[in-house]
């Protein structure tokens, strides 16, 4: 719930686990587990962080089409946290 807060301005509420997944990081050789939570909006209003340019809502073609991490819309597809 902090993490989303600071990344996104957003409060929320955690509802379930969605999935974790391994990322390894080239660069320095370690692996990386990271657990997604299916989550409530609680209130907020969205924004970037500050280390992000933008933060927006979008369709899932909208997701489809941005240069995401490999294997991460797969990923929420599977887990079904997509829209449909």
């Amino acid at each position: 719930m902090r993490e989303v807060a600071e990344e996104t301005g957003l409060r929320v509420r955690v509802l379930r686990l969605a999935g974790r997944v391994e990322i390894a990081a080239a660069s320095t050789g370690s692996v990386y587990e990271v657990a997604d939570f299916v989550c409530t909006l609680a209130g907020g209003q969205l924004q970037a962080g500050d280390d992000a340019l933008e933060a927006r809502w979008v369709t899932r073609p909208e997701l489809a089409a941005l240069p995401l991490v490999p294997d991460l819309f797969e990923a929420l597809a599977g887990w079904d946290c997509l829209p449909r």
